[in-house]
């Protein structure tokens, strides 16, 4: 009776010492889950590393490509997140609710070096610019070049804990970068 309450504590406590080392990957599992039960699609391995992107119209993602080609040019740092499956709620709400349309010009003023919503990111989803200014978490990656900064930190960030597509114009070279699943590929 004692060695089955002393292997019981030691069970309870083990399961917490699980969750809480593996937190990240435990939060990515559930939120991958829900996003799958809430579209009604069936949970496979193939549907879970699908890399399409579905946040999009062919008309935004001009739009988007266009914006990123000239802020490359400027050399204007930006940082824009395409949600796919996730929905991406407390990034949004962390930053100003915006819930227009796409359109290279809106990006470009959004990121204007004096605008006020510059800093942070912009989360698009569902063919919508939802916020601006959102705040993003920082990767613990410890490869990731140190040449790098918080941007394409944040980038990698977001796409490691969500299933979001990112790109990241970069202030200092004007270099054209894209995030998904924890990767960061260099332009």
């Amino acid at each position: 009776e004692l060695l089955g309450s002393i292997l019981g504590q030691l069970f309870g406590v083990g399961v917490i010492a699980i969750i809480i080392v593996f937190q990240q990957e435990v939060r990515r599992f559930l939120l991958m889950l829900g996003s799958r039960r809430k579209t009604n699609k069936k949970f496979s391995l193939e549907n879970l590393f699908s890399g399409q992107l579905k946040f999009a119209s062919e008309a935004s993602l001009h739009a988007i490509v266009d914006a990123c080609r000239q802020m490359s040019i400027d050399k204007t740092g930006a940082l824009i997140v395409l949600s796919r499956e996730n929905e991406l709620t407390e990034y949004i709400e962390s930053g100003q609710i915006i819930d227009a349309d796409i359109s290279t010009e809106l990006l470009r003023n959004i990121f204007f070096k004096n605008a006020p919503l510059h800093d942070g990111a912009v989360i698009i989803s569902l063919n919508r610019i939802k916020a601006a200014r959102c705040i993003l978490p920082i990767s613990q990656n410890l490869e990731i070049s140190p040449l790098l900064g918080l941007r394409h930190r944040a980038a990698v960030g977001v796409s490691e804990q969500t299933d979001a597509f990112v790109i990241v114009v970069s202030e200092e070279t004007g270099r054209i970068s894209t995030a998904t699943r924890g990767n960061l590929a260099e332009g």
